[in-house]
């Protein structure tokens, strides 16, 4: 009984892939159009914790963006920093006058939202002018046209956008987490285009201003760590759609996490928001969990079926992420696709046992029950 349970969870992760390859190369959908004549005003919010070591790339991508200085605003939040973001923030933003920061201090904290991302969002919200929101995080680097290729791709009743999030390449470490976005955000696009309820990407996410307001804004987010989540339900909610447009303009750079507890710590919050998704996403995550216990199992019992299967779920993976990462423009690394897998038994094991340790979840640099 165990055996044929063993090999119904390996064949159909097997397949579920053939399926998302399939549906890449059969049901892509691109929204980009011709930019307007007449370009939006639009309004970048983007809220920092002790974001100094990675701030001067953010701040100088934001410097080359390719959009008119009058029909653009940048709305930027410390929110209680500890380091040098504060100082290097207020030396950015005398150049020009579309700039606008908020330093947040201990009164502020949790005004509108315990999560104190969320909060800070809330409160640039407050004072955001524009039809377009644009959001982005302080370790992340935006391309010189993201703005033109968000607005261009926003149409018809979409009420939100996600772009695509790449991981800065470095080490064998920064390679596996570069893997994990890929393949994370490659089942989200394949769902997406389904038009089934998909996610938000706090990193690399559009909204207009009417859906932003008409899902009740971050103020009205129910208590959680993961705010680009619940402001998607919202939007939802609201009678919007979501899409996700990906290409080498909506492209994302975003650091590795250092060390394995912050990837703990991150990984927690995520599996956190991933209890309150829909059963379909649970069982599509639980699938790709249990895959391992299955083929390890069905190793030990028949080797050459279970190395068999292994490699062919390798092989389809790695098509997958291939094929993805692609229409970004973007090659991953082929030689560590090979040993993404043995990555990912690792992480989910480790994931698994952090998420139902008793413990709080760290970020930047704050605990949260």
């Amino acid at each position: 009984m165990i055996f044929w349970i063993a090999i119904g969870i390996c064949i159909w992760m097997v397949l579920q892939l053939i399926l998302q390859v399939i549906l890449l190369a059969t049901n892509w959908k691109n929204h980009r159009e011709i930019p307007p004549e007449n370009l939006p005003q639009v309004s970048v919010w983007i809220a920092l914790r002790n974001e100094e070591r990675e701030l001067p790339r953010l701040l100088k991508s934001l410097d080359d963006l390719d959009y008119p200085s009058d029909k653009i605003e940048f709305l930027l939040a410390d929110d209680g920093s500890e380091d040098q973001t504060w100082s290097m923030l207020d030396s950015w933003a005398k150049k020009e006058d579309n700039k606008t920061l908020v330093k947040l201090t201990e009164k502020d904290f949790g005004r509108y939202h315990p999560n104190g991302k969320a909060n800070a969002l809330a409160i640039l919200g407050k004072m955001a002018t524009g039809d377009f929101y644009f959001f982005t995080d302080g370790d992340c680097k935006v391309t010189k046209n993201w703005i033109r290729a968000g607005v261009s791709s926003i149409h018809e009743n979409t009420g939100m956008l996600i772009g695509v999030t790449r991981v800065r390449r470095g080490t064998l470490w920064d390679q596996m987490q570069e893997l994990d976005w890929w393949n994370t955000l490659g089942l989200v696009k394949v769902v997406t285009d389904l038009g089934l309820p998909t996610t938000g990407l706090g990193n690399n996410m559009v909204m207009t201003k009417e859906a932003y307001e008409s899902g009740g804004g971050f103020e009205s987010l129910g208590k959680s760590l993961t705010e680009d989540l619940e402001i998607s339900k919202a939007v939802r909610k609201a009678g919007y759609s979501i899409r996700q447009q990906v290409s080498e303009d909506l492209l994302v750079e975003t650091k590795a996490e250092y060390s394995i507890p912050s990837l703990l710590d991150q990984r927690k919050r995520w599996v956190t928001g991933a209890m309150t998704l829909s059963l379909g996403w649970k069982i599509l995550l639980a699938i790709q969990v249990f895959f391992f216990p299955a083929i390890i199992w069905l190793i030990f019992e028949n080797l050459e079926l279970g190395i068999r299967l292994w490699v062919l779920k390798i092989a389809m993976q790695s098509i997958f992420i291939g094929f993805f990462a692609k229409r970004a423009k973007c090659k991953p690394p082929f030689l560590s696709l090979f040993l993404y897998d043995f990555y990912l038994l690792v992480s989910y094991c480790l994931t698994i046992l952090y998420y139902f340790w008793p413990s709080s979840v760290q970020w930047k640099a704050r605990k949260y029950p």
